[in-house]
């Protein structure tokens, strides 16, 4: 990749970390776009377009070669990237002008649940020692930021192992009171649930899984929350109710009775949040949902 390219691609983040921007959208035969509170717009209304060549030497440049595997095998791939700027999660995907690039724009430093004004009962949530939490979303509902603030509540408060596993690794946590191992799919395991066969014979007290994809991990999840550990993860769903229902419905229906007797008994709390824009177009704010695992709610289970 070219010296120029690479500092184009640069500052392009840059711009888009200073001005707010959630993402920014290399695309080809398109200017770079930005999502700023929600909505996309070009960085620069007489930006040149990108030519598919140009796309194609970032991906090579960006990508090692498991990534590229992972391109040619199913059409896409995720990876980090990081400058004297900050972190990214970025995205390659194969479409029918050629290869596109999308960056997160992440904000390296952990928000606590103070700052991102989470409800302070949330905080009881990350005082359990096993059970399962889950923070449900759409995509780009922050999701991410508020897993990574129990993450660092619990971070603060306690003196034990938590390990973290992502695709990719976003936030880098410093350690405070507790031992922290940070793995990333692709990179330091195959997958979300081979990483959580292996955590589970590392002496954890907390794992973090950064997405609950399938059966294997899901289930996986919850067998280590009804084995002495806490497990925090994130499903694409959009309610409370809804995320118990998209649980369930990834197993048998034969086994679906059990699941549900054994989340009734895991289960912690559930958190549903999206982003809404503010009536000024000036940014968006966080609305959550909560769902705390009472006797009541456990026997509605």
């Amino acid at each position: 990749m070219s010296a120029q390219l690479l500092r184009h691609v640069d500052e392009y983040l840059a711009v888009g970390q200073e001005a707010g921007a959630s993402d920014i959208h290399l695309g080809v035969n398109a200017p770079p776009i930005w999502r700023l509170h929600g909505t996309l717009r070009p960085i620069w209304p007489d930006a040149p377009r990108f030519k598919a060549e140009q796309t194609q030497k970032l991906v090579d440049a960006f990508l090692n070669d498991t990534q590229r595997e992972l391109v040619k095998e199913r059409g896409d791939a995720d990876f980090a990237y990081a400058n004297s700027k900050g972190r990214y999660r970025a995205s390659v995907v194969r479409q029918r002008l050629g290869t596109d690039i999308v960056f997160r724009i992440i904000n390296t430093r952990v928000r606590t649940m103070d700052e991102l004004g989470l409800p302070e009962h949330l905080k009881l949530l990350t005082r359990y020692h096993n059970g399962l939490i889950l923070v449900t979303g759409s995509v780009g509902s922050g999701k991410s930021t508020t897993l990574a603030a129990l993450v660092e509540q619990i971070n603060v408060e306690r003196r034990e192992h938590i390990i973290t596993l992502e695709d990719p690794i976003e936030y880098v946590f410093e350690p405070k009171g507790c031992h922290i191992t940070q793995r990333e799919v692709h990179t330091h395991t195959r997958s979300f649930g081979v990483a959580l066969r292996g955590a589970l014979r590392e002496d954890p007290d907390v794992i973090m899984v950064g997405e609950m994809r399938d059966l294997e991990t899901i289930s996986l999840a919850i067998t280590a929350s009804e084995t002495g550990h806490l497990v925090l993860g994130t499903l694409h769903t959009g309610t409370a109710a809804r995320t118990l229902d998209r649980v369930l419905d990834v197993f048998p229906v034969d086994q679906q009775e059990q699941i549900r007797v054994m989340i009734s008994e895991s289960l912690r709390g559930v958190i549903s949040q999206q982003l809404i824009p503010r009536a000024d177009g000036t940014g968006r704010v966080l609305a959550i949902e909560t769902l705390t695992n009472t006797p009541a709610v456990s026997h509605v289970i």
